[in-house]
């Protein structure tokens, strides 16, 4: 129903007046008659993929630079932990069932990890010819290109171009940000999340959808996207009942991910909870309601000497903390429906907590209050911030990979 004001708007100005409008509105720069393709990459992916190449560049020197002598390279590295496993299931395919220690008990196996990222895995192997390692990192590689423009233009839409390039800096050099670089599935998971958001945004429910669909074949936290995807949902059928259709379906197929590759697991293994067995059985990872973290806060900042918990407590509280001013702030409801979800079940699950910063690249929404300060701040000021925690972060992500001696 248009309101008066819109009413108003839509009346023809007087000719005077709209060839004053037509002259004060600025002309976009001519291409040169260059072809489309040379237009969309100039125009929608040449900020985001200059800002990821740079920074990628960067993790990897600072990584090779923190390596010690004899250890294992910057590919062994970037192979590291949970790539063997993916790479495993790309080689190899999914075990029949449970598998089982020598004593008898439940052992963890590759069925506790989603298929998408393994299946592109296999798939960039079969085009290409590469090794499973190569065509593993390949994928993370370009999977972190397209988080990073995905990243752009949802913060574009919705803070403006300055916002969108501080966001999509953020993103790239975050603690452990070095995860996007490696054989796992932050950079892919990313990439689907912000793409689903945005199209929720723009409300192409069906591609909204998909992507959700996708996100919930690449890890569990896709439970968080359909939840944004249903609140955005709500808003526009709230604002216009025409779109209820669309907009049930994509939040349908949006929220089918999960379930379908839990219900698969069952099916494999012979019981309901399948997957939740094999993961407390191989990573004693189970919901527990946030009383593991809130024991390791306290034990942390009581006693604790030691650089990676004492940091993990700190970026927790920053996560929590930013979570909270773009709630404050009026941040897009989705998106922060989004951000807390993921941060929820990041800190609610009993996980290594030194892994808990990696299971947060992908949370997004606390580091928006920062990019709109860095928007509206003053050009050098933002450089120096911005240059100054991309040395930290990238610094961050190389020491836990060279100098922590545990999985992250």
């Amino acid at each position: 129903m248009s309101t008066a004001k819109e009413d108003v708007a839509h009346e023809p100005l007087p000719a005077a007046a709209a060839d004053s409008a037509e002259r004060s509105v600025p002309r976009p720069r001519s291409d040169g008659g260059r072809p489309p393709w040379i237009r969309l990459v100039r125009h929608a992916l040449a900020a985001p993929l200059i800002v990821y190449t740079v920074t990628a560049v960067l993790q990897l020197v600072v990584l090779h630079l923190m390596i010690a002598p004899g250890d294992e390279g910057v590919r062994g590295k970037l192979l590291s932990w949970d790539g063997h496993w993916y790479v495993d299931v790309a080689h190899h395919g999914y075990p029949q069932g449970f598998e089982y220690n020598e004593d008898g008990s439940l052992k963890g196996s590759t069925l506790a990890f989603f298929p998408l990222y393994p299946a592109l895995v296999r798939l960039a192997h079969g085009v290409t010819g590469l090794g499973y390692e190569t065509a593993a990192l390949t994928v993370s590689r370009l999977a972190g290109a397209a988080a990073a423009v995905a990243v752009f233009h949802l913060v574009l839409r919705l803070h403006g171009r300055r916002a969108a390039l501080a966001a999509t800096l953020l993103v790239c050099v975050q603690p452990m940000a070095v995860s996007m670089s490696m054989a796992y599935t932050e950079g892919l998971f990313l990439a689907l999340a912000a793409a689903a958001l945005l199209a929720a945004r723009r409300e192409a429910w069906l591609t909204a959808g998909a992507c959700g669909l996708l996100a919930g074949l690449t890890r569990s936290t896709a439970v968080a996207v359909s939840a944004a995807l249903l609140v955005a949902a709500g808003w526009a059928m709230w604002q216009r009942r025409a779109v209820i259709r669309r907009a049930l379906a994509g939040c349908a197929l949006g929220s089918a991910g999960v379930p379908l590759y839990l219900l698969w697991v069952a099916g494999r293994t012979g019981r309901l909870d399948g997957w939740t067995a094999i993961q407390e059985a191989g990573w004693n990872t189970h919901w527990d309601w946030g009383t593991g973290t809130l024991r390791f806060l306290g034990d942390t900042f009581q006693r604790s000497d030691g650089w990676v918990a004492v940091s993990t407590a700190l970026l927790l509280i920053a996560t929590a903390v930013g979570c909270v001013v773009a709630a404050m702030e009026r941040t897009w409801p989705p998106l922060v429906v989004y951000g807390v979800l993921v941060f929820v079940l990041t800190v609610g699950q009993t996980n290594y907590y030194h892994s808990k910063p990696r299971l947060l690249v992908p949370a997004l929404v606390a580091l928006v209050p920062l990019a709109v300060a860095l928007a509206r701040a003053r050009t050098r000021t933002a450089v120096l911030v911005g240059s100054a925690l991309a040395l930290f972060g990238t610094w961050h992500g190389a020491y836990m990979l060279t100098v922590w001696h545990y999985a992250i």
